[in-house]
């Protein structure tokens, strides 16, 4: 069982289960256990049947289940004397969850091993061989699936992983807000999409410990699960660092704090993508190293870039690199993420960067032969950084797009996810060429989910009812998806999405404010990731079931 230093917080209020409590009320009937049933050991007990007003309609979530078979009965709604059971016990993958669920739902006791599952309980359970080792990460989206059969008054929540029962409790959670419960019937339900999440820029704007682990349980409630942490740019480097603690920013987080965030994800089932943004973008750590900054032949200086061709850039970038992934652990066997960067390289968004750059130009042919460019030593900077990362275990590498390039010298390492989040920048590549290419493409759309603070550059702040009604994970870039064979844009080679939260202009917005603004958009994105097909609600309806299953503001 996880243990986090910071548990995640009983997020269902006790008096709201008081209220679902008067509404069930207690019936001195006994009910046993249906013909049929998936629970493990239902006997007949002492303990009354419940009693309420009949849950009806489809179960009221976000996002919505995928397939809800409908049957005749009450439903299930919390209701006095209801337990949460766990047949394998306290030392179970899934005892950690069933205790989340017990306190969303305000405090229900959990009972281990043989209990009889009575009437108004839950019972809790994994399938088959019993998944992977306890809150590892998992990849595909089988593994996420679960199911949830409301009946006889009985909930039985079954699963083949842990991550799966986390999210069969989310269902549970929400439901229970939205509508008091669930109907009776059988929910199965799986992600389209395996990769879902929520990237923030925490270099230009620090965000407290404390705001980013409560948009860590918002996105767990919402079934997304990952979180990439932009710590390093021009305007801050906001982690410790021992070995180049002059880089770091006055208002940055301990390794403490760090290792408390990660520990809560992991308990929330969400991998953690740590960026260091690298050949450009390195402002903050260059502000101690000025003799590595990018000169142009002019003699000024080009700010936040590094020169690659100096001997001295690569060693100070990969103790960096090095340091942070001792930081940003991950469970064995689990995937372990690593970004990049790669983006906006000044010397590739000159008109003639040969000219402008020529040391860049010289190394280049001196590595490359005579007709090496700048895009090959770019893209050999990136490979030897991803030499460096995976050196530590990482091995889920991504980049940005525009930080890969054509070149029969030196080609990206094949294994490097593509984030893909714009078409408008100098050098830019049709998602279409990636995917053509054999490389799988993550879904960063600038057009739909990207959070600009100030909204520079032509930005404006996505709305969800936009992503809700015009988005797919297969509209790569602008408003329309990819022009390839639907073979191309699948899960195994679309895998996703993530909603970015950029802190351009960083006083333009509070944290409070940043937290209000990407709420609905961020549902959306839920939405449309792990079902692209067309939602059953109007998003006037989406609307207000968001803000029955958001809970109090966080």
């Amino acid at each position: 069982m996880s243990n986090p230093i910071r548990q995640p917080r009983a997020a269902f209020p006790a008096t709201v289960l008081v209220g679902a409590l008067l509404l069930a009320g207690c019936s001195q009937t006994v009910e046993t256990e249906p013909p049929g049933s998936t629970s493990a050991k239902v006997k007949p007990s002492s303990q009354a049947t419940p009693s309420w007003a009949p849950v009806t309609g489809t179960p009221q979530v976000i996002p919505a289940v995928r397939d809800f078979r409908r049957a005749e009965g009450r439903g299930w709604r919390p209701s006095r004397g209801a337990r949460v059971v766990v047949p394998a016990g306290p030392k179970s993958n899934v005892a950690d969850e069933a205790q989340l669920m017990a306190r969303d739902l305000g405090g229900l006791p959990v009972v281990y091993g043989g209990e009889t599952v009575q009437p108004g309980d839950i019972e809790v359970k994994l399938s088959g061989k019993g998944g992977t080792a306890n809150n590892v990460p998992v990849e595909g989206s089988a593994d996420q699936a679960y199911t949830l059969t409301a009946r006889g008054t009985r909930l039985t929540l079954t699963a083949p992983t842990d991550t799966g029962i986390f999210y069969g409790t989310r269902t549970v959670k929400q439901a229970v807000r939205a509508a008091g419960g669930l109907p009776e019937g059988t929910i199965e339900d799986r992600p389209d999409r395996p990769q879902r999440g929520m990237s923030l820029d925490n270099a230009r704007k620090p965000f407290t410990q404390g705001w980013i682990e409560d948009r860590l349980r918002e996105i767990a409630d919402l079934k997304l699960n990952q979180f990439q942490l932009h710590f390093s740019d021009d305007q801050g480097f906001r982690i410790q660092s021992d070995t180049h603690p002059e880089v770091v920013s006055a208002d940055h987080l301990t390794k403490a704090q760090v290792r408390q965030i990660i520990q809560l994800a992991q308990s929330l089932h969400i991998s953690v993508v740590p960026e260091l943004d690298s050949p450009g973008h390195l402002g903050a750590v260059l502000a101690h190293h000025q003799d590595l900054l990018l000169h142009r032949a002019s003699g000024s200086v080009v700010p936040g870039a590094i020169d690659i061709s100096n001997p001295k850039a690569a060693p100070l970038v990969d103790s960096l690199l090095t340091e942070m992934s001792e930081l940003f652990t991950n469970p064995k066997g689990a995937p372990a993420y690593w970004h990049l960067g790669g983006d906006e390289y000044q010397a590739l968004m000159s008109s003639s960067p040969s000219t402008t750059y020529p040391q860049l130009s010289r190394a280049a042919r001196q590595k490359y032969g005579p007709n090496g460019t700048i895009e090959d030593l770019a893209t050999g900077w990136l490979n030897d950084r991803q030499k460096t990362v995976e050196a530590k275990g990482k091995n889920r590498i991504e980049a940005w797009n525009d930080g890969f390039f054509s070149s029969p010298r030196a080609s990206a390492a094949k294994n490097r996810m593509v984030d893909y989040w714009t078409g408008k920048e100098i050098g830019k590549r049709d998602p279409a060429e990636f995917l053509r290419e054999g490389r799988n493409v993550l879904n960063f759309n600038d057009e739909f989910l990207y959070y600009v603070l100030g909204e520079p550059n032509q930005f404006t702040y996505p709305t969800g009812q936009r992503i809700y009604q015009s988005w797919t994970p297969q509209v790569l870039r602008h408003t329309q998806p990819v022009a390839v064979p639907a073979s191309m844009t699948g899960p195994d080679r679309i895998p996703g999405a993530r909603f970015a939260i950029w802190a351009d202009r960083s006083q333009a917005q509070t944290q409070a404010q940043v937290a209000a603004g990407i709420r609905l958009p961020l549902a959306a994105l839920a939405q449309k990731t792990w079902d692209s097909r067309k939602p059953a609600l109007s998003w006037t309806d989406f609307k207000a079931l968001a803000n029955r299953v958001a809970g109090p503001p966080r």
